[in-house]
């Protein structure tokens, strides 16, 4: 096919999260080496936040991460360059302006809703707008006659960071998914580098990336947020009406696994990340102690599974429906984050 030739450079790599995954490919292909959990960690988006004045399909909204857009925000100042972001009211001048970046050879991380990518496995569609991936070339999309056999077809081709492989993605879906309506609606957001990243001071940057971390797990005065956000879902647990509406508590119980596990990489799988990025900043700072609590961390991980493993028991009938001993769990968590974040405070100022 007849590919926009500054573009085939690009080399896709599968991720844990998109929005990280997609961040962290760009880093790379922009001259800095960049992992996901270093993209993940040095932009501070581990957070926790128990959000019930924000409703999912009527349920309370709960994170385990910092919000949408977060990472792309938050890489920029650290590695000293600039992200362009823009958004459209017409889908017709959405596609014209990712055209334009494409045809210059720019690789472009879009905002997009999952339900309209075709290229998804039907178990992972639905109304979710706020995943992330790169379109990084198209088809030339037209019947040129050249020796490229282009079949006009105008596909993109996308590097999604869920997927294995670069997929490719038709015109009039990539635009649905782009201009979805709802919550977090993209508006077709597109977002693409001004300049170049550039290695940092890593003694300086790691520490006060680690710093704000703990600050948002610790110390928000927001009760929602952070530790005391973990102990607020503990408590609406123990409020479940277990007993005069059970299969109310089953939806609640199983709302709070999805998020944790099936939305973006949830609860253990962020902290299996962070953990991941602590290991990077012991080498890059030369501080052991980021190491040991990386192994500590991968515990709490655990721990997470653990509880989102009991809860799914209980909604499928396998154990007795049991609100008060998730909540214990969920306050045992806390306690055990609240140690560990504490631990690794003191590390950073050290």
């Amino acid at each position: 096919m007849g590919l926009i030739e500054m573009t085939t450079n690009f080399i896709h790599q599968q991720a844990s999260h998109c929005e990280s995954g997609v961040m962290s490919a760009i880093v790379r292909h922009y001259g800095l080496p960049c992992s996901e959990p270093m993209a993940f960690g040095l932009a501070s988006a581990l957070a926790f936040a128990y959000l019930p004045f924000i409703r999912i399909y009527s349920l309370p909204l709960v994170s385990y991460r910092m919000p949408p857009r977060a990472i792309i925000r938050g890489l920029q100042k650290p590695l000293g360059f600039k992200m362009r972001a823009e958004t459209f009211r017409r889908p017709e001048d959405g596609a014209r302006r990712l055209d334009e970046l494409l045809d210059a050879g720019k690789v472009v991380g879009l905002q997009v809703s999952v339900f309209w990518l075709p290229f998804m496995p039907k178990d992972f569609r639905f109304h979710f707008n706020a995943h992330n991936l790169l379109a990084y070339g198209r088809e030339c999309g037209r019947e040129c006659g050249c020796e490229c056999g282009c079949d006009a077809s105008g596909d993109y081709l996308l590097s999604d960071p869920v997927m294995e492989e670069p997929v490719r993605c038709a015109p009039a879906d990539l635009t649905k998914a782009r201009f979805a309506r709802g919550m977090l609606a993209p508006k077709g957001l597109l977002y693409y580098p001004a300049s170049a990243p550039r290695e940092p001071d890593w003694g300086q940057v790691l520490p006060a990336a680690i710093k704000k971390t703990v600050r948002v797990m610790l110390h928000t005065p927001l009760p929602l947020i952070g530790v005391k956000g973990i102990g607020w879902v503990a408590r609406a647990f123990q409020r479940l009406p277990v007993a005069t509406d059970p299969q109310a508590s089953k939806l609640y119980m199983g709302h709070l696994v999805r998020m944790q596990e099936e939305i973006g990489t949830g609860g253990g799988g962020f902290r299996f990340m962070y953990a991941a990025f602590l290991e990077e900043a012991a080498q890059l700072t030369h501080r052991p102690a980021f190491a040991e609590l990386a192994e500590e961390l991968t515990g709490i991980g655990d721990y997470w599974r653990e509880f989102a493993l009991a809860a799914a028991r209980m909604i499928r009938d396998r154990d007795p429906l049991d609100a008060g001993r998730l909540a214990e769990l969920l306050r045992a968590q806390a306690v055990r984050e609240k140690a560990f974040f504490t631990a690794l405070g003191k590390a950073a100022r050290s």
